[in-house]
């Protein structure tokens, strides 16, 4: 897996799930042009630029440099890291015709040609000597943000006391704190919240 700390910025669900086989990192979705109406994801992605940048790599069609320059010009330059994908020629195997331009997305991509753009983005690869103490899924438990009665509801205090999307998925939502939080931070919000509810339970 090759860790980025930029978020990935990606159009649909399927380009996500191909970056997710091969990327540790927190990949967001537009859902196409339906980031150009939801100021609340916009909210999201210039807090996820100010943290650690964002990066946009969307298709080479016409649709996805609209969508990356809409991207590119909500941030500062210096938050936001361009990766290019070739114009490949073909169709999707889950499609039954090509795309209007007739090119490959990014989830027709194969690893090698995601790499190079990557590295031809510059993009640099994460390490880390002293690796930090991760918030993980027995924390959520622990603090009754998973596996309880009350959860949904505990989730969304959290999300809200930390401005975050309140539809933000289940799925997102540990790589969303572990952007934003240290897991001291998570901490003090979770027990804040905990006590707020009355309890773990």
């Amino acid at each position: 897996m090759i860790k980025l700390k930029q978020a990935v910025i990606v159009e649909g669900k399927y380009d996500k799930i191909k970056l997710s086989n091969m990327l540790d990192a927190l990949i967001i979705e537009t859902n196409g042009f339906g980031v150009f109406k939801d100021k609340e994801k916009q909210a999201f992605i210039r807090r996820l630029g100010e943290k650690h940048g964002i990066l946009i790599l969307t298709d080479s069609d016409a649709a996805g440099f609209q969508i990356r320059s809409f991207l590119g010009g909500m941030l500062p330059p210096h938050q936001v890291t361009h990766a290019y994908i070739p114009d490949i020629f073909g169709k999707e195997r889950r499609k039954e015709a090509p795309s209007k331009e007739g090119k490959l997305g990014v989830e027709g991509m194969s690893e090698a040609v995601i790499r190079t753009a990557l590295l031809q983005a510059g993009i640099l690869f994460e390490t880390s000597e002293q690796p930090r103490r991760m918030i993980t899924n027995a924390d959520l438990y622990a603090f009754g943000f998973s596996g309880t009665k009350n959860a949904k509801e505990r989730r969304l205090r959290l999300l809200q006391a930390l401005s975050l999307p309140a539809r933000l998925s289940t799925g997102a939502l540990l790589k969303t704190l572990n952007t934003f939080l240290s897991y001291e931070e998570f901490l003090e919000a979770a027990q804040e919240i905990s006590g707020r509810c009355g309890g773990y339970s």
